[in-house]
């Protein structure tokens, strides 16, 4: 499914406390890209992919995903959109904490009624090296485990796309490596589409495409 994002900005107040957080962004995402949007803080780069994924509304412009406008519409029917066709990954976990991994992981199944497909969470739980850690409640495990425990939440419903937001903030470099070198195996072996926000150039460089944003204005790196 390809998205078209048009013409995209985000206003902050008005006259004189006006705030231009995104200006007139424009980008075509193609299924099974990878792209990464790197820019220092406050720049921009969440604004866009909390304007893009349909956490937000913009001040002008459209996203697009195949022909469905995701900002015309209801709230509820965006709600449903979002957990059927994009994934979430953040900075921080989000994990239930009453909740073991195994729950977490069913979280968007079960918001919409849905069953598990066993063979399916096993092959998640393998790809991310949770086979033993299912049972597990989140304190008991590791800032790295649980960002993976994140990631199969992210692919549990199988979207078409997965937005990941500094995915590695907050994880040391060693897990943080393992964490990106995970979501560069699952974008290539499940022909994913992925979109990474971060402020690290090794990161960045990981990306078939990059994007850069300053002050709200995006434009495309050009990869020899």
């Amino acid at each position: 499914m390809e998205i078209q994002v048009k013409e995209l900005s985000k206003i902050y107040g008005t006259q004189e406390n006006q705030v231009v957080a995104l200006n007139r962004a424009s980008l075509t995402i193609h299924q099974g890209d990878f792209i990464s949007i790197m820019g220092p803080s406050g720049s921009g780069k969440s604004t866009l992919l909390h304007l893009i994924s349909g956490l937000d509304l913009p001040t002008s412009g459209s996203v697009t995903y195949g022909s469905t406008n995701i900002h015309q519409g209801s709230d509820r029917n965006l709600s449903a959109f979002r957990r059927q066709k994009i994934g979430f990954i953040f900075q921080q976990f989000h994990l239930l904490p009453v909740l073991t991994a195994r729950e977490n992981i069913l979280m968007p199944l079960l918001l919409d009624k849905k069953q598990a497909d066993e063979t399916y969470l096993q092959e998640l739980a393998c790809l991310l090296g949770l086979e033993s850690r299912l049972t597990h409640l989140p304190h008991e495990l590791s800032g790295g485990q649980q960002q993976r425990v994140a990631i199969a939440r992210a692919l549990i419903a199988r979207p078409d796309i997965i937005f990941a937001d500094e995915p590695t903030g907050n994880l040391d470099t060693k897990s943080g490596s393992q964490v990106m070198e995970m979501l560069c195996r699952i974008q290539e072996n499940m022909s994913k589409t992925l979109v990474v926000i971060t402020h690290d150039p090794r990161i960045a460089g990981m990306a078939r495409r990059r994007f850069t944003i300053v002050d709200g204005e995006l434009s495309e790196v050009t990869v020899s």
